[in-house]
């Protein structure tokens, strides 16, 4: 490995408490982060992607040999990163659109790229996707595999097209574009479009170079520059650096939002109070208006784009904005870039571009540009305030080993030193809270969708004190080092919130009520227990242990994913129904 890729994953390793595993691992760690992050920007655990490694083969479940080539696998389903089959229940019943991509690693340390790895890797991504296959797979390939048979059974949803097929093929080598390492490559991709399951299918390989850049990538705001000669300048806004309003060709907007690949950049809409819809009948008609010989109403039909950016330079006509985000103006946005291949300069965007760093400013913005659809209060209060309070409350602690960060914007943290393992995502603060203090763990997964829907009612309500949140979430940290540190088995992570579940009951009941004071009194006494190191590990051992003996040793999730689990850990407890 040259100096600077192995400079890059010890810098990786340290950061997300991987320094323990073997550099091979580590390698695989570094690799599959630096591909996926490309896809989905949102803060994720490479535990979930990587087929196997050294904490993960305790039981042989995992072993080497047994991952048919494959070193990671990355699903995504609407910009969510999908792990285990219970986690697409929520679009089962859902009415939305699925948009998929598919993504697959081989990490080679070898100095340089081999045609035989190449068929290899071919061979078990061709095999994953087969109804009857022939390799033998570990516990996390043939997981990844079932989520892949279960979203085909969905495939009435595919209204934005057939699954994408992306694979990287990772060395530390350099890429000479080899005639038959090529060849194979063609055979390969030819192969799985054959199969007629993808919309599209790449090979691509990946050098050290190439992934020394994606690592760079992952630590630097992404910053776009485009021609806007149709704008004006708005004058002097308390809390606004600058800010143009006028109309932006269509082709050029797509630019904005698109990588160089074509995708949609991830994690644009972090900041909008709506997600994506589908194809609505709203939906519909934009797409309409795009298809007919009068798209050049567009611009009279549409109410606009609201883009907000961290930064923002103007020359001419040109502007480079940097970090930015879409308040207003998703299902648009989602549109124009599924058409694009029917746009022309004579269809024109209603832009409004910002440029602040004035959280109040911007709140302000994203309500009064939600407004043309009713959108309720406590849906504002939600989505908006309670996270930024939250995020605020997590980083109060002086003390490093006490703070959390709570990732309320897609990457905020990733150009940052941080130990990244201290950074949670909005998902798992509302799994860890709704199973702390909801007793609701067999819900994180299999109906997730449920606890989401209630937020703005009993989760990141109104007058709820920060400190449960905080709480929970440190809970939620405290054991993801124990996995990592190999003092907790893999086999147990199905049960992780049942878990984080039992160590509230070890510490004590009742639990007052979310608004009062003395729910801030409570969660000192909790934190406590949290912040002394060896206290902590013991009550999240001794809480696994409640939930091993529970589950008679089986973690299997069609025994610990549903209701009367979580009835019985919490009968293990005194006083407890």
């Amino acid at each position: 490995m040259d100096r600077i890729t192995e400079r890059y994953v010890t810098e990786f390793s340290t950061e997300y408490h991987i320094e323990s595993l073997d550099e091979s691992e580590r390698f695989e760690h570094f690799a599959a982060f630096c591909v996926i992050k490309q896809h989905h920007n949102i803060h994720f655990d490479t535990d979930d992607v990587v087929t196997g490694d050294g904490r993960h083969n305790q039981n042989g479940n995992d072993g080497g040999g047994t991952d048919t080539g494959i070193d990671a696998v990355a699903i995504i389903v609407n910009g969510t990163l999908i792990t285990d089959v219970e986690s697409l229940a929520m679009y089962e019943s859902d009415s939305s659109s699925l948009d998929v991509q598919f993504i697959f690693i081989q990490a080679e340390r070898s100095s340089s790229f081999s045609a035989a790895k190449v068929v290899t890797f071919g061979g078990g991504v061709t095999d994953f996707f087969s109804e009857n296959p022939r390799l033998n797979r570990n516990a996390r390939v043939a997981a990844a595999a079932e989520v892949a048979t279960k979203i085909y059974e969905l495939s009435t949803k595919f209204d934005r097209g057939l699954p994408s097929c992306k694979l990287y093929y990772v060395t530390t080598g350099k890429w000479q574009d080899d005639t038959n390492i090529q060849a194979r490559i063609n055979i390969l991709t030819e192969d799985l479009r054959d199969t007629d399951i993808f919309s599209a299918v790449e090979l691509t390989p990946v050098d050290a170079a190439r992934l020394q850049a994606l690592y760079r990538q992952t630590r630097n705001a992404v910053t776009k520059t485009f021609s806007f000669p149709n704008k004006i300048a708005v004058g002097d806004v308390s809390g606004v650096k600058d800010a143009y309003i006028g109309f932006l060709p269509s082709t050029e907007f797509v630019k904005v939002i698109s990588r160089e690949t074509g995708e949609m950049l991830p994690g644009l809409f972090e900041s909008n109070v709506r997600d994506w819809y589908g194809y609505n009948e709203v939906n519909k008609e934009i797409q309409s208006t795009l298809k007919s010989e009068t798209n050049d109403m567009f611009v009279l039909m549409n109410n606009g784009i609201t883009l907000i950016a961290r930064k923002l330079v103007p020359s001419g006509n040109r502007l480079s904005i940097t970090d930015f985000q879409i308040v207003n103006g998703c299902q648009t946005s989602h549109v124009l870039h599924d058409n694009r291949t029917l746009l022309t300069d004579r269809v024109m965007v209603p832009v409004r571009i910002i440029s602040t760093d004035d959280e109040g400013v911007i709140a302000s913005i994203v309500r009064a540009t939600n407004r043309q659809t009713e959108v309720k209060e406590e849906q504002f209060f939600a989505l908006q305030e309670f996270p930024r309070q939250l995020e605020q409350f997590f980083q109060s602690f002086s003390e490093e080993s006490k703070r959390l960060y709570y990732e309320r914007r897609t990457c905020q943290y990733d150009r940052l030193g941080i130990d990244k393992g201290r950074v949670i995502t909005e998902a798992n603060v509302i799994r860890s809270f709704a199973s702390m203090f909801l007793d609701e763990a067999h819900r994180t997964t299999r109906n997730y969708k449920s606890i989401r829907d209630k937020v703005t009612k009993e989760i990141f309500a109104k007058g709820h004190r920060l400190e449960p949140y905080y709480a929970a979430s440190y809970v939620f940290y405290a054991l993801e080092m124990l996995f990592k540190k190999g003092k907790l088995e893999s086999r147990l992570k199905p049960a992780r919130f049942h878990i984080i579940m039992a160590f509230r009951l070890l510490v004590g009941e009742p639990v007052p009520p979310m608004h009062a004071n003395e729910m801030s009194r409570y969660c000192d006494g909790i934190m406590k227990n949290l912040w002394d190191g060896t206290r902590c590990e013991e009550l999240l051992l001794k809480a696994a242990n409640i939930v091993t003996v529970v589950a008679e040793n089986d973690f299997q999730r069609d025994n610990i994913r549903a209701e009367p689990f979580t009835a019985k850990v919490r009968a293990s407890f005194p006083n407890r129904a």
